[in-house]
């Protein structure tokens, strides 16, 4: 007998485990509580008695239940620019600012007139990208 024949045959008997009248639930397992919970999850999903309403709130990442507020959209380029994920916390940003700063810092590329310039270009692109994430940060 092969791996899926005996996989069928366990699917098979998990299915044939199924009544018809407790509705796809599993037979009584023995385990009072067990039995207790599925019952009580038949009668929720049956609509027979329904917990009362509560006034729900719709979370989002900006909200101040989590306590998290997520940073303008216009920083969403600053944040690209530091190869960190939108919102990243602030040591985060830190670390990726300073990594870049030593790859792309113009003293390490002083030899070489054209990468000199790339390098300034991109290091004040990159203090740039800092400082605004940074002021925002200060501001909240």
């Amino acid at each position: 007998m092969g791996v899926f024949d005996r996989l069928g045959t366990v699917i098979n008997s998990y299915f044939n485990d199924f009544s018809n009248e407790t509705a796809g639930r599993l037979k009584s397992s023995g385990d009072p509580d067990l039995d207790a919970a599925y019952e009580e999850l038949d009668d929720y999903l049956n609509h027979k008695e329904r917990p009362p309403e509560k006034e729900t709130k719709q979370y989002s990442w900006g909200s101040k239940s989590w306590g998290i507020k997520l940073p303008p959209e216009e920083l969403r380029s600053d944040f690209d620019l530091l190869c960190v994920p939108f919102g990243a916390d602030s040591e985060t940003c830190k670390t990726a600012y300073k990594n870049l700063l030593k790859i792309h810092h113009p003293d390490r590329h002083a030899g070489h007139e054209g990468n000199y310039k790339k390098a300034t270009e991109k290091s004040a692109k990159i203090n740039a990208a800092w400082d605004r994430i940074e002021k925002w940060r200060q501001s909240n």
